[in-house]
């Protein structure tokens, strides 16, 4: 563990207000646990969660990984308890291999019809997510720092991993009463979840995942995006402003035909998530730097491949454009991945140690 800088929370705080805090802090949305064993010397993923105390194990490795690497916060998000067999498993080729790899069967859902929604085991808010896990964070999460949280996946993710990609866009076009009751179940069910988590005092950021598009563009266009996904995106939104708390949406893809929808009518106060491909972070801040945070954005493909001595460069880079001004905080464009350079991973973070202290200038 490298214990650079210690953590404080309202460091992160301050980026996500659009301030400048005393040293620019890390942010991801998080590390794969095949990262986490190898640098903590602990097991994570063997960990029986369905028992306290292996949820309290959990919990301590997870503190000791983001306090000991420099983070203000631990990112915890609760899966919710939609079960589903519509997967697909290949080897994880990772060099921090997790042994198999899971993603998403395109072709088949658990829910392609009417019949299949009502027969469905939706879960009611009390049992939707394990609260307990969360409950344990807020008790073991050292007093400098905070809980950056929410649910596991997004309103659009869940729509599309239950109904399966192609059933999916099937239905977007020939059942809206399907489509409608989809987005309308699983987004009461997150706002739900959230309306409890944002009054747990040490979760001090509301946040949501939800990858809405690919390189070229958004999967469902930006009709179908207003209609049935920014409406419920928003409610969490709100939910957190009521409790004076900022919310982070992370989602991947090429953004740019409803990133005003995102900022003026779903109201975030940061978005992470950033691809060189599509739009490099520096044109990000740019851009949206007077509006919103902007959080991370150094290539995971950068990160994963690119030479020790070219990454630095490609790092102090970003951070000298970034970080004037604050409402930037330094991590991947997307995770810590099981196949990045970990060498190249902590050199980024020593980087921000000697590079990120405030004031900064371009």
């Amino acid at each position: 563990m490298l214990d650079l800088i210690k953590p404080k929370f309202e460091r992160l705080l301050a980026v996500l207000w659009r301030e400048e805090p005393d040293i620019l802090p890390l942010y991801e949305h998080f590390v794969d646990a095949e990262v986490i064993e190898a640098m903590t010397g602990e097991p994570l993923r063997s960990l029986n969660l369905s028992k306290k105390e292996g949820k309290l194990r959990y919990i301590r490795v997870l503190i000791k990984f983001y306090k000991g690497m420099g983070y203000d916060y631990v990112p915890l998000e609760l899966p919710l308890n939609l079960p589903r067999n519509n997967v697909l498993l290949a080897e994880d080729t990772a060099a921090l291999s997790r042994g198999l790899r899971a993603w998403q069967d395109e072709s088949r859902g658990v829910i392609e019809s009417r019949d299949d929604y009502h027969e469905y085991p939706w879960p009611d808010p009390d049992s939707a997510v394990d609260y307990e896990l969360m409950d344990i964070l807020c008790k073991e999460v050292p007093e400098n720092m905070g809980i950056v949280g929410g649910v596991a996946g997004g309103i659009l993710e869940h729509v599309m991993w239950l109904m399966g990609t192609r059933p999916f866009f099937r239905a977007l076009y020939r059942d809206e009463w399907l489509i409608r009751n989809m987005f309308d179940t699983i987004g009461s069910l997150i706002c739900a979840v959230d309306s409890h988590l944002v009054e747990l005092d040490k979760l001090g950021v509301l946040r949501m995942g939800d990858d809405m598009g690919f390189r070229m563009g958004t999967f469902i266009s930006p009709m179908h995006l207003r209609k049935y996904v920014f409406p419920c995106q928003r409610r969490c939104v709100q939910l957190a402003h009521r409790h004076g708390k900022p919310f982070i949406l992370h989602s991947c893809g090429n953004l740019e035909r409803v990133m005003e929808d995102i900022i003026d009518y779903v109201g975030i106060d940061a978005k992470h998530s950033f691809e060189d491909a599509i739009m490099p972070v520096t044109e990000v801040k740019k851009k949206y730097g007077d509006k919103i945070a902007i959080l991370g954005g150094v290539d995971v493909d950068k990160l994963a491949r690119w030479p020790l001595n070219q990454f630095k460069e490609y790092v102090k880079g970003i951070i000298k454009a970034c970080a004037p001004g604050g409402g930037y905080a330094l991590g991947s464009g997307n995770t810590i991945t099981n196949y990045v350079k970990i060498e190249n991973y902590i050199t980024m973070i020593k980087l921000r140690a000697k590079y990120g202290k405030y004031p900064a200038s371009p």
